[in-house]
């Protein structure tokens, strides 16, 4: 049977001018270009810039997948993939100073809405055909929220909306480098609402190493920890804190599309959820401290969609009991975790994904073909 029409939500590019600056970083994150012609590499977290680490070992590889769109578009084309959403890949733009935050957010936005544009252009001149004949790219934005002041923020956000091909935000979760419970950030979030822009929630810092034994530990077992762990749990503390400070009281129509499947949200609501109703320091319990007015399901039914990024028929029937179907959206996480053995076979994270939506919604046709594609189109307008 033939697929339905899928959108890819959840897939990163480095645009060229993103990939010119980290060349020119000597600190991190930064991109480190080998003599020998050998692939460069990403020093992403400072742990990664260990001197004791030879430079051609440190951080991860960073192939054409990264920064190709022609890459990219033959893996769509590899995946049955017909239109997908590209985003900057952590770190964003969060290390960058004060004084050049505004001008790299607005180059790397031009950059990512004319990749777009090209791609489109070129699979239909005359924007005649329909979305769902032609293989297409829409793209988030990134934000400047190293900015000296939110003014500087909220105006690249308006600025976003008048870009064609630009369908909201990604944003990681340190927020202005306090978190999301930051008040500093309510601009932000009044833009964002008033726009109706979606903001893409991604992960980037995981745990500390403490928290799974050490760096020894850490190190001994490669990236499993921090991202099969780190990076849900750093999504699901990240959305709690943004519950406790009201957040989602005062701004109540923001939308926010989190990253795999929202991480270990979904498992937890209702333990998030009596916990805050047993909390003595709530005025609501008794307490001095205002607690949040809307419960942790409200917010999941109301303000939050869920990608299909959780590898697992178990982990997509928590997303949907937490949500719906109709707040599911697929995705790939390219270019990342790709295929250990030869490169031209299907990617297993992909294939996955694929199966566990299959396997899961097998009865509902129509619920597979609102998760692969047709929630994407209603949800960020693709058009």
């Amino acid at each position: 049977m033939a697929r339905p029409f899928v959108v890819d939500i959840h897939t990163h590019v480095y645009p060229p001018s993103y990939m010119a600056m980290l060349r020119d970083r000597k600190t991190v994150p930064y991109i480190h270009d080998p003599s020998d012609k050998g692939t460069p590499r990403l020093i992403i977290l400072s742990s990664d810039d260990d001197p004791a680490i030879p430079i051609d070992q440190r951080g991860r590889p960073v192939d054409s997948s990264y920064s190709d769109i022609n890459v990219k578009l033959d893996f769509m084309k590899k995946h049955d993939i017909d239109c997908s959403v590209i985003s900057l890949a952590n770190p964003w733009l969060d290390f960058l100073s004060p004084d050049e935050a505004q001008t790299w957010a607005r180059l790397i936005n031009d950059d990512l809405n004319a990749t777009c544009a090209n791609v489109n252009s070129a699979a239909d001149p005359d924007n005649t055909i329909p979305l769902q004949q032609k293989r297409s790219l829409f793209a988030f934005g990134a934000l400047p929220l190293s900015a000296p002041t939110p003014d500087i923020i909220v105006e690249e956000i308006h600025r976003l909306s008048s870009l064609p091909h630009i369908r909201g935000v990604i944003m990681g979760t340190s927020g202005l480098g306090s978190g999301l419970d930051d008040g500093n950030l309510d601009p932000v979030w009044a833009a964002l609402e008033e726009s109706q822009q979606v903001l893409f929630l991604h992960p980037h810092y995981g745990l500390p190493d403490e928290a799974f034994g050490g760096p020894e530990i850490t190190a001994r077992y490669g990236h499993v920890l921090p991202l099969a762990l780190g990076f849900p749990l750093e999504t699901t503390i990240s959305v709690t804190r943004m519950l406790l400070s009201r957040v989602f009281d005062r701004f109540p129509r923001l939308r926010i599309l989190l990253a795999h499947s929202g991480g270990t949200l979904p498992f937890l609501a209702g333990r998030i959820e009596s916990c805050i109703a047993h909390e003595r320091k709530f005025k609501e319990n008794g307490g001095d401290v205002p607690g949040p007015q809307r419960s942790v399901w409200d917010v999941l039914k109301t303000n939050i969609y869920l990608d299909a990024v959780v590898y697992g028929k178990a982990g997509l029937q928590a997303a949907i009991a937490a949500g719906s179907t109709d707040r599911l959206l697929f995705g790939t996480d390219h270019p990342f975790f790709p295929p250990l053995g030869d490169e031209n076979e299907k990617w297993l994270s992909v294939t996955i994904n694929y199966a566990a939506i299959d396997d899961t919604l097998k009865e509902d046709p129509a619920s597979v073909a609102a998760v692969l594609g047709g929630n994407a189109v209603r949800i960020l307008d693709l058009k």
